[in-house]
């Protein structure tokens, strides 16, 4: 299979090359030529376990890796998840259940993707001799995930931007008390927002990119975006037969890669009925859902700090379906945001979305409603997804963060403090950061001091 820029303007390239790449030489990101037809396999598929299933689905993409290979970078990809399911689905009642996507290493829905990143690079690697330098932006969880999954990997060295005071003390801790001298945590000051442009602008230096064997963890990476496409496939076979078809998808969702995964499934032929994309107080996606408007606002600081986004830049890859692969449109689509500020669209009824916005003070109440209804404890951000829920459909929410990682959150609703082992021992751990500012040249400098 080959893959190909939104923006139309690079050649086709294989699995493996896309993943090395990240980001398009024009600056694009990558999507599959053309999409399998999943419909063909899904009842051969209900029966696997999620390895099983994972390999199955990345068969279809991947064929440039040879397939024992593939099957033991998938494999060991998911060892080190708590649970024995890996994704396992609590119910709450009849209508409402909750996909938990913490059980990773980092107690983060992020550790999908990023765990098999990991191995995917030191397959990569392995195969070509060739030293990589992995750069990425997070507005919490993914440099964490990303770090994890590239700890103890030889010949790469990780470069993690993230906005200083904008993560949760926790969050940064998994950052910056790993004790790798492999690993570069880089404070800047500003937003996520800023942080990510600065990274795509250093993408978009082919040279700087070439002399130091840049790599992408962000979901800008192709195989971010199939990896958690994987969760939903799981979920959706394991709901019964009766309600599958019916099940409204509830997402978290601040940069659109996550929400973006699950409806990719739907244009493979996995009849999902709606995904409802779940916003905190930086509502940039919910206003686009509700007015066809996509337009920048002020990033605020939330309880739900992994959502504070307003440029979600896998957008660009669902703009590519919505304008049917159009790539003159997407581009004019970039040039206009950027110029401007804002886009108008006309026709997203159709498309399977609905959307909720959560106010900061919500949250809480959120948090201490579900506990006291359900005996259920989840984090600020899976709290988004509970607003305004039809008790009359279906609706399984996706838990994308450990409650344990803002545990000044569930305490202001009123409950005991979350803890988890593996956080507890961070505590004790002294913090090694650097800071940066958000440029393409602090950036690039602080790479090659570091690369040695």
């Amino acid at each position: 299979m080959r893959f190909v820029s939104t923006r139309g303007e690079a050649p086709p390239v294989p699995f493996s090359t896309a993943v090395a790449q990240g980001l398009a030489p024009d600056g694009g990101l990558y999507l599959p030529e053309e999409l399998p037809d999943l419909r063909l396999f899904l009842s051969e598929w209900e029966k696997l376990s999620y390895p099983e299933l994972c390999l199955a689905f990345f068969e279809l993409f991947a064929d440039d890796i040879e397939p024992l290979n593939l099957a033991r970078i998938v494999k060991a990809s998911y060892e080190d998840f708590a649970h024995s399911e890996i994704a396992p689905i609590r119910h709450l009642d009849d209508k409402l259940s909750v996909l938990e996507l913490f059980h990773g290493p980092t107690l983060a829905f992020k550790d999908f993707a990023l765990q098999l990143l990991g191995n995917l690079y030191e397959d990569q690697i392995t195969r070509t001799g060739q030293e990589i330098s992995v750069l990425g932006a997070t507005s919490g969880d993914t440099g964490a995930a990303a770090i994890s999954g590239l700890l103890g990997k030889r010949g790469v060295k990780v470069f993690i931007l993230y906005p200083n005071g904008r993560v949760s003390p926790l969050q940064e801790r998994q950052m910056t008390c790993t004790g790798a001298s492999n690993v570069f945590p880089l404070a800047i000051e500003g937003t996520f927002d800023d942080a990510q442009t600065a990274l795509k602008e250093v993408f978009n230096d082919h040279e700087f990119k070439e002399r130091v064997g840049l790599s992408a963890v962000n979901s800008i990476n192709l195989a971010r975006i199939l990896a958690q496409s994987v969760y939903y496939l799981s979920a959706w076979l394991r709901l019964p037969k009766e309600s599958r078809e019916e099940t409204v998808f509830v997402v978290p969702t601040g940069n659109f890669g996550n929400v973006f995964a699950g409806w990719l499934l739907s244009r493979m032929g996995v009849p999902i009925e709606e995904f409802r994309v779940a916003t905190n107080r930086n509502d940039v996606l919910h206003r686009l859902f509700q007015t066809g408007e996509y337009a920048l606002g002020t990033v605020s600081p939330s309880f739900a700090p992994s959502m504070d986004i307003q440029v979600a830049s896998n957008f660009e890859r669902f703009l590519h379906y919505f304008v049917q692969g159009d790539s003159k449109q997407v581009r004019q689509f970039t040039s206009d945001f950027l110029q401007t500020g804002s886009v108008r669209f006309e026709g997203f009824s159709d498309l399977g979305f609905s959307s909720s916005r959560v106010s900061d003070s919500e949250i809480p109440e959120i948090i201490k409603f579900i506990h006291d209804r359900y005996g259920y404890l989840v984090d600020p951000h899976t709290a988004c997804s509970f607003k305004d829920l039809d008790p009359a459909r279906s609706h399984l929410v996706l838990a994308t963060a450990h409650p344990a990682k803002f545990p000044a959150v569930v305490q202001q609703a009123g409950l005991p403090e979350p803890r988890s082992s593996s956080l507890e021992i961070l505590k004790k751990k002294e913090i090694v950061r650097y800071s940066v500012e958000a440029t393409k040249e602090s950036i690039k400098s602080f790479i090659l001091e570091n690369i040695g």
